[in-house]
């Protein structure tokens, strides 16, 4: 029914953290396959000890998107469900997942319930939301939870953290774009389903708890910061659709050169101007993509507006 995939890369004890919450969930994974990208730590030859898991070292760091790529052509379940080794999935996870899955066929991913790990209630998301700028950010992130948050939502995409997917609808649109390598390709994916015609949806009580950018040196570190920069671009200018793209592409254009002087003023401007140069190097190749993208559109212009976030100050950004 359902295949587990989990992203590696010395992930030291969280990875054995997280297959221990996994091996106790009350609806068991058809398989959980670990992917290694090339780790110089002992994490995944302890992984490998436990006879319910299957690893695979890809002996080089094809960041999430290629790797989780390499596991998608292998499954054969209904669903697929990727989950980083450093969340840990309360005991109904999987199978409160599962269970929206099969009552609503219509939706093709499904986003988690995400807390902070040992972060005293805080949210760490409750989902991707895509700016008219194309900012992107995970709802919720760094607030306590309320009533409202208990509830099924729409969203524009899921944290692909923790994430259950249609496999069908995955490889209908491509799945992850290993030009990303890694931040922002769940989004570019999420938009990607979007546009075929797909929706997301936020399962409340699917909760798993994240330690977040464990081994990438946090959400402010330079690594984060310029994949995560670089990316932004990459996936306005491919997915945005139609007339939307050349009315917001202002605005998009002012927000990166905004994130320019913020970065900057806190001293990474190195690292930033870096990530806007390779963006436009790229440029080219990601309009190609663009125009096969677009051309395969079902979703209309319209609709596409309607699941943009439109505030005039968007108050948290995703990592």
């Amino acid at each position: 029914m359902v295949t587990v995939i989990i992203v590696n890369w010395n992930s030291g004890e969280l990875l054995q953290q997280c297959l221990k919450a996994l091996s106790q969930q009350d609806l068991a994974p058809t398989s959980i396959l670990v992917i290694d990208n090339g780790s110089t730590d002992d994490s995944v030859e302890a992984a490998s000890r436990i006879s319910s898991v299957e690893v695979q070292k890809l002996g080089a760091n094809l960041g999430f998107a290629g790797s989780n790529n390499r596991a998608l052509e292998q499954i054969d379940t209904e669903f697929v469900a990727l989950l980083n080794p450093d969340a840990f999935p309360e005991l109904g996870w999987l199978k409160n997942l599962v269970a929206s899955a099969q009552a609503c066929p219509e939706v093709a991913a499904f986003g988690t319930r995400q807390m902070m790990h040992e972060g005293d209630g805080l949210i760490d998301g409750l989902g991707d939301v895509y700016h008219i700028s194309g900012l992107v950010w995970r709802n919720g992130y760094g607030r306590y939870l309320s009533d409202a948050d208990q509830v099924l939502a729409k969203i524009f995409s899921p944290c692909a953290g923790a994430a259950l997917y249609r496999t069908e609808a995955f490889r209908d649109v491509g799945g992850f774009d290993e030009d990303f390598f890694c931040y922002v390709e769940d989004v570019d994916l999420g938009f990607r389903l979007r546009l075929a015609g797909y929706r997301s949806m936020y399962v409340p009580d699917a909760v798993v708890h994240h330690v977040g950018s464990a081994t990438t040196g946090g959400q402010h570190s330079d690594f984060s910061v310029y994949h995560s920069h670089r990316n932004i671009v990459w996936a306005f200018v491919k997915n945005m659709p139609g007339v939307l793209f050349w009315l917001l592409l202002p605005l998009h254009v002012a927000l990166n050169l905004m994130s320019i002087l913020w970065f900057a003023l806190r001293g990474q401007g190195a690292v930033i101007l870096r990530a806007k140069r390779d963006a436009l190097l790229g440029l080219p190749k990601m309009w190609r993509k663009r125009q096969l993208i677009q051309k395969a559109r079902v979703a209309s212009v319209r609709d596409i507006w309607r699941v943009l976030d439109k505030r005039l100050l968007p108050i948290r950004r995703k990592p």
